[in-house]
């Protein structure tokens, strides 16, 4: 599995807007994308710090999605984002999300 962990400052009073946003129009996009396994969203208290770190089948499906569709996710959220994302990639050495998926679905 592969991760790409995204911080960034919201701007003041706006997590439930970018929350709503995010789960309307940019999840339901990610689900599309060929390799997405989850999304996580952390938020500090008061909200506007915010990480999301999703998870990918691959380096090369969280590649395509970066190339392709990331910057029109960036374009829906600028109005919610102060300055710029900071984009970080890795990849994932434990994780129980398999387990989860298969208990889930068995």
């Amino acid at each position: 599995m592969f991760a790409r962990n995204i911080s960034f400052h919201l701007k003041a009073n706006m997590l439930s807007d970018y929350t709503r946003t995010f789960d309307k129009d940019i999840l339901p996009l990610l689900r599309k994308q060929n390799g997405f396994k989850d999304e996580i969203t952390f938020s500090s208290h008061g909200g506007i710090d915010v990480t999301t770190v999703s998870l990918w089948d691959s380096k090369a499906s969280a590649e395509a999605y970066n190339t392709n569709s990331y910057p029109e996710v960036l374009k829906a959220m600028a109005r919610f984002i102060e300055g710029t994302p900071k984009v970080q990639t890795s990849d994932v050495v434990s994780s129980t999300l398999h387990r989860l998926t298969v208990h889930a679905t068995a």
